[in-house]
């Protein structure tokens, strides 16, 4: 398809989102599968058109603020820089039993994103959903690239779950029930976190189990575009070094890697060998690949009607 008939296509699939959101909620929430057929028209792109439009047919489906019975504390304080920041999503009143404990650390290209937007109901539906299925919901943002490289990530993910194991159990989650997760470079931070111990805290990383969504795990088999090097440098004699895959193999830790089926097709090859990998290591993960999904679709469906994720997470967290 040509840039120019792909940009008129996008526009019109715009035009019609907004022309359903207007024509309110009940319209799109009863039928996941029409949100699917037009994901599937996005394909695999990933730019600011696609987000947009993935965007605008999932904000619809999502609770509006305030939400019943949730209490969100926002904007503690994890570390010292400014964007050492997350919010603890818990039912209010707090439950009598101590819950386990979901860390949700955003995408962007490591350059961009944050925990919640103002304007929008992403991602704050991820910790609303924890709180309303058995979970404390904890939402993290993070210290970006350029101006913060390699380790950076590592770094901030580790103050984020010590944060955690120190200071959940007032909002009802219990310091030894932590569980990691992770959207695009959010997952590469977590996976990063897992897989070098020389940077984690002397006593281990804190966490029982980890929830991986379409990440990069080996730089030497990714190609590294302006943001990858801005994070991880411009030598490629440190990409294996600072890649994920080879410690994730020896790391003692459960993992759960997912994607959608319309990931760019690096991702999907980032997720496919690094399951073959565990796999050979005698690690194999719960793996789940999501049908009519795209990059962004994977995370924005959580806490609609769409529940083929939130199930196979909520299997893996109880059996864990």
């Amino acid at each position: 398809m040509s840039g120019g008939s792909f940009g008129r296509g996008l526009a019109c699939m715009l035009a019609m989102l907004a022309l359903s959101a207007a024509n309110g909620h009940a319209q799109m929430s009863a039928n996941p599968l029409e949100v699917g057929q037009k994901i599937e028209t996005l394909g695999r792109a990933l730019n600011p058109g696609v987000v947009a439009a993935t965007a605008a047919l999932y904000d619809p489906l999502q609770e509006q603020k305030p939400y019943a019975g949730i209490r969100v504390h926002r904007d503690l304080k994890y570390g010292p820089d400014e964007r050492n920041r997350l919010d603890a999503f818990a039912p209010d009143p707090l439950p009598t039993e101590t819950r386990p404990v979901l860390v949700f650390v955003h995408g962007g290209d490591f350059v961009a994103g944050d925990k919640a937007d103002p304007k929008s109901p992403f991602y704050e539906n991820i910790g609303v959903w924890a709180a309303r299925n058995g979970l404390i919901g904890v939402n993290v943002t993070y210290r970006l690239a350029p101006d913060h490289p390699w380790p950076a990530g590592i770094e901030d993910v580790g103050a984020a779950v010590r944060w955690a194991i120190q200071n959940v159990a007032p909002y009802g989650g219990g310091p030894d029930r932590i569980f990691l997760m992770g959207h695009g470079a959010g997952a590469t931070h977590v996976a990063d976190y897992l897989s070098h111990p020389d940077l984690q805290p002397p006593d281990g990383p804190g966490v029982v189990g980890a929830i991986l969504l379409s990440g990069v795990y080996d730089l030497t088999k990714m190609p590294m575009n302006r943001n990858l090097k801005a994070y991880y440098g411009e030598d490629p004699e440190h990409y294996a070094e600072r890649s994920a895959q080879a410690g994730l193999l020896d790391a003692n830790i459960p993992l759960f890697l997912a994607g959608a089926e319309f990931d760019p097709a690096d991702f999907e090859k980032q997720r496919n060998a690094l399951r073959e990998a565990l796999c050979a290591a005698r690690h194999c993960p719960r793996f789940v690949v999501l049908p009519r999904h795209n990059h962004m679709s994977e995370v924005y469906a959580i806490n609609t009607k769409d529940t083929l994720l939130v199930r196979a997470i909520s299997d893996f967290i109880k059996a864990h």
